[in-house]
């Protein structure tokens, strides 16, 4: 089933952090990972993650660096930062309170469906 853009507008944020708390990751390593946990539901497109990678960088939640990868070859890496990981805790608590009150009205329930 494809996903409605702006329902994945708005955790875009929260995942790529989620991403790279785990570790620093490169951008195709970042659409790889995502669509592999998502079980292909996540699939994003270099046009769809570099805006959103440049517009964390800009507001300090991340930072980029070049560094050879496992192939030798050069890449772009990203790394979350404080304020990025104080931001990511944010982004959970607003995610799990709008999850929380979709379930609410949907299907009557308190805790998001697991």
């Amino acid at each position: 089933m494809k996903i409605d853009k702006g329902l994945l507008g708005g955790s875009t944020v929260l995942l790529v952090l989620s991403l790279l708390k785990e570790g620093d990751r490169y951008g195709y390593e970042i659409i790889k990972e995502l669509e592999l946990r998502s079980d292909k539901t996540f699939q994003f497109k270099e046009g769809t993650l570099y805006p959103v990678l440049h517009r964390l960088e800009n507001k300090g939640y991340v930072k980029s660096y070049k560094a050879k990868g496992d192939t030798g070859k050069e890449r772009l890496y990203y790394q979350i930062t404080g304020n990025g990981k104080n931001q990511l805790a944010e982004e959970k608590k607003k995610w799990e309170l709008f999850s929380v009150s979709v379930n609410k009205v949907i299907g009557g329930e308190t805790h998001a469906f697991i």
